[in-house]
């Protein structure tokens, strides 16, 4: 538990390329969490890896919101394996992530 009170998950997900990383990144992105929910979510992009921050005042909210989480990580994980290695550019990913992170 954090100084501020909060519930807080880090989670760091090795990926086999930064592109995939990316990929990911900009998979799970998209959904934002619902400010009603009162869960802060953050994703970033080290390397190849996806690093993940959750936190929630709530043990209830913050375990609802990690189990969503990590099915919709599983699934990208499943897509990227079952479709092997991403054909874009490495430079082209990291302008996505760039504009992702802006």
């Amino acid at each position: 538990m954090a100084d501020s009170g909060l519930l807080e998950l880090r989670l760091e997900v090795p990926f086999r390329s930064n592109s995939e990383a990316c990929i990911a990144f900009n998979t799970l992105s998209v959904d934002k969490e619902p400010r009603r929910g009162e869960v802060t979510r953050r994703l970033s992009v080290e390397e190849s890896s996806l690093h993940v921050y959750l936190s929630a005042k709530e043990a209830r909210k913050l375990r609802v919101a990690t189990t969503s989480f990590m099915d919709h990580l599983a699934l990208a994980a499943d897509t990227l394996a079952q479709f092997g290695p991403p054909v874009v550019p490495v430079e082209q990913d990291q302008q996505l992530l760039s504009r992702q992170q802006a």
